[in-house]
This record gives structure tokens, sequence and C-alpha cells, in this order.
């Protein structure tokens, strides 16, 4: 027996329970994989507290890790045992073993190190396909990127500034704007004291930013519009602090374009998923992207970990390691 986090019922961070779970042997298609870490994403949240209701419960929560691969199931000629590996996007990361489809993995390049990859995955994938699918960035671009001192605002902070684009940032304190503005936001707005709408307008001259990405949702919505320049993007990626409320469609004046993607959407294939994966390796490996896991927890101690990303006491990449 190996042990995992496994929510019995939805609410609170207390309702994350660690122990004992049955793994039991891949099928045809599957792997086992011994886990190294997993990473910590308000998905996570969103699962936990039912905003994103688990299809049967209890469930072994967590969309993402990294380690080694111990069993293949009938059908498996992708991967050997021995591969290093890592995922995201695939319930059951907070476990010390899992199974999982091996079309959903990807090999690890012997570079990159375990907490690393768990750090990176589910948020650098996100991050990749925010800026090379959902809006093309290059250079010229002007983007407003809501929590740029977190996880995923850290490596699009370092991704936009390696494509020539211009990074305005929202952060809520002075420490955080330090650390966005070093990873390459080339503007940084402090919200406990700014108004990022005013900011904005005179950052870019009254003309608005090319794409807006909102993680953050109901507390930066409608003012989120408000940034773009005419026939902008808004990319409601994120729920951090509640869903988006229903909006009428005149809501979108200056013929502006609304989309709410998702990493699964953009890695439905396998192919998709290898794609995105390798220009996210080669940006680390280049050194253009450096991951910033700046909280580390015990795999035991996840709900302490939700509980200090609930209160937005995070900066960069958490990790529970195991």
């Amino acid at each position: 027996m190996v042990h995992g986090v496994r929510v019995h019922a939805v609410g609170g961070a207390d309702r994350l329970t660690w122990e004992q779970i049955e793994v039991g042997v891949p099928g045809p298609g599957q792997v086992r994989i011994k886990q190294r870490a997993a990473g910590l994403n308000y998905i996570d949240v969103y699962h936990r507290s039912g905003l994103y209701p688990l299809a049967t419960l209890p469930a072994v929560i967590g969309m993402e890790g990294a380690g080694d691969v111990v069993a293949l199931g009938p059908g498996v000629t992708s991967l050997s045992v021995g591969d290093r590996v890592a995922y995201a996007g695939v319930l059951g990361g907070y476990a010390e073993e899992r199974l999982i489809d091996a079309d959903r993995l990807v090999k690890l390049p012997d570079g990159i190190a375990y907490q690393t990859a768990a750090a990176m995955m589910l948020q650098g994938m996100t991050v990749r396909y925010l800026l090379r699918e959902t809006y093309n960035v290059g250079p010229g671009t002007v983007l407003l990127f809501h929590a740029a001192a977190g996880g995923v605002g850290l490596i699009a902070c370092q991704w936009a500034r390696a494509l020539g684009a211009t990074l305005i940032g929202t952060v809520s304190t002075d420490e955080k704007a330090e650390l966005a503005r070093a990873h390459g936001a080339a503007h940084v707005i402090n919200t406990s004291r700014e108004d990022f709408v005013a900011r904005v307008r005179e950052i870019t001259g009254g003309e608005g930013c090319h794409v807006v990405y909102d993680g953050i949702g109901k507390d930066t919505y409608p003012r989120s519009l408000d940034c773009l320049r005419r026939k902008g993007l808004w990319v409601s990626f994120g729920n951090a602090s509640g869903p988006v409320p229903p909006f009428e469609l005149t809501a979108l004046k200056g013929s502006l374009f609304a989309t709410r993607p998702s990493l699964m959407a953009y890695t439905a294939t396998h192919a998709e998923l290898d794609a995105n994966a390798q220009d996210l390796f080669r940006m680390v490996l280049s050194g253009a992207i450096k991951i910033q896991v700046n909280q580390t927890f015990a795999l035991r101690d996840a709900a302490d970990a939700h509980r200090t990303l609930e209160a937005r006491n995070t900066t960069g990449s958490t990790v529970l390691t195991i």
C-alpha cells in the first residue's frame, strides 16, 4: 500500500486527508509511476472546494507531477521501466504512486529535476498555449497579465520578454512587484494602491492592450475589458477570486473578443501535448525561463499548502515533495 491525499467531501482545506490508497496494476495503455514531486495549482483548490465538480468521491486530487515509470501495462511501447516522466492535466497527482495513461506522459530531459518539472508542467504549458496559441504574442505586443508574481505569472513575464513583447503585470504588494519586474515585466501595477485600468491607459498612451490574460476572475471583471484596445482579446483562464458572473455580449464593446481556454483543450492529443512540452523544455534548458520554486511542503501537509495558496501568501511555484 502507498499513501495519498484524498477528498471524501468537498469543502475547505480540512477536507484533505492523508491515508493509505490502493493503486493496482496498470491496464492496457497505462503505466504505474513512482512520483518524486507533485505540483500545487489553483485548480486543486477548485476540485477540493467543489467549484469544479469531481466525477466520484473519494478522490485523489492534483493535476501535475513527475517521477519514474515502475510498471507497464499491456500495449505500452513508447515508455520503459525507469524512464523519467512528467505530466499535467490528469487528476490523481497527490499520491506516492499512481496509474496514468502512457499517452498523457512526456519524457523528462536529464537537465530538468523532478521538483522543477512538478513546478512547471501545468503552469509552464499553460503559459505556452496562452502566449503562442490563444494569442500569438510577439514583438510589439502589449499585454496585461494579472497576478504577475504567481507561478504562471513569473513564467509569463520571462516568456513574454523572450518574445520581445511588453508585459504589464498586476501584483498586490511591493515585494511581488519587485519579483515580477526582475523576471521581465516591463511595467508593474500594485493594485493595493493603484487603479489598474487608469495605469494601463497611462502606460499605453490611452491605446490599451492587445490582450489581457486574467486568471483572477470575479475581482478583475469587468474592468479587465476596459484595459483592451479596439478588437482586443480578453483571455479568462482562471478563477482565483471566484468565477466571472454571466454577462451580456454587449459588454464586448469595441469589437472585443473573449475566450475561456483550458490546457486540456490545447493538449488533447499526444502530439499537441508533446509539442507544448518540448517548447517549454527548450525554453527552460536554454535559460530563457527559470522556474522559481519558492515554497515546498511535504505531500502529507497538502492542507497547509492549500491554506497558504488561498491566502495569496505564495510567489512563484509551490511543490509537494514525496
